[in-house]
């Protein structure tokens, strides 16, 4: 398996030191990668930073594994909804250009008074007129498992069953499961044939000595990024179960913690390494 980081890793320090996708991409072969993750918005003048990306990267061992966009498929309007839909065909150009055929997506979440039913209508039908573009493009969508309407196992699962499209996939977050209540290794058994990339990340509960909020799961429980194998999900597990069922994916770093990320990333990705190599952490 490669293994890759995402920008969003390094958000802090993007802007703090309003890094571009090449200053990202810099950092990233310092850590020795095979590949970057990068993002719809952090492009500030899209085509021509683009250029230099695609320029810089012609000359770089990094590939790019993934492009992700940041397209949300539960709005009220039809008119919205187009909107959205295009920005995901645009990304499945800009995937092309970049040399990656996997674009990760989003579904949409639940927003104050929203029918589940109608926000999951609203999300099939977006995808499916979004799979025949990519269909066309020989580029894969994958889905992220996040929010209400997507974030567990079962919801991506009935979603991809719905859509019926060989381009429309998974993005496996193995942290996200925790944050609705969806045990990581119960969620790869079910999603296992489906997977297209994977986000490697790992989260723990907070407590009563931490300073920062975290990210709100189901109920009251609050959730801390952290570098994977210091929190709750059985990342060897992940590895070993990738691994026996061959899945050939991208691990794609997704680091959501506090900590100074430039050093959080470099731990983290030197723990990845020892998980592929069996290790313990």
């Amino acid at each position: 398996m490669k293994v890759s980081v995402s920008m969003y890793s390094l958000h802090s320090v993007v802007k703090k030191e309003n890094w571009n996708a090449i200053d990202f991409c810099r950092f990233a072969e310092t850590l020795n990668l095979d590949g970057v993750e990068l993002l719809d918005f952090y492009w500030k003048n899209k085509e021509e930073e683009l250029k230099e990306v695609i320029e810089y990267l012609e000359h770089s061992p990094l590939e790019v594994s993934c492009y992700d966009v940041s397209n949300d498929f539960v709005k009220e309007t039809a008119e919205e909804r187009k909107s959205e839909i295009q920005k995901v065909k645009d990304a499945v150009d800009t995937a092309k250009r970049l040399n990656t055929r996997c674009v990760r997506v989003f579904c949409g979440d639940l927003t104050p008074n929203m029918d589940y039913a109608i926000g999951k209508e609203w999300i099939i039908s977006s995808l499916i007129e979004c799979a025949k573009y990519a269909e066309t493009q020989g580029v894969m969508l994958a889905i992220e498992n996040h929010g209400m309407l997507a974030g567990k196992s079962e919801q991506v699962k009935e979603i991809l069953a719905e859509v019926g499209s060989p381009n429309v996939k998974s993005t496996f977050d193995t942290g996200n499961f925790l944050l609705v209540e969806d045990n990581p290794l119960a969620a790869y058994q079910k999603l296992k044939n489906e997977i297209a990339h994977v986000h490697f990340k790992d989260f723990r509960l907070r407590n009563s000595g931490d300073t920062h909020s975290g990210f709100k799961g189901l109920g009251e429980k609050y959730w801390i990024g952290v570098i994977p194998g210091d929190g709750e999900v059985v990342l060897s597990e992940i590895i070993s179960n990738l691994k026996r069922d061959r899945v050939d994916t991208w691990l794609s770093l997704e680091y959501e913690g506090y900590d100074d990320a430039k050093v959080a990333v470099r731990d983290s990705v030197n723990r990845i390494r020892k998980l592929l190599a069996g290790q313990e952490v």
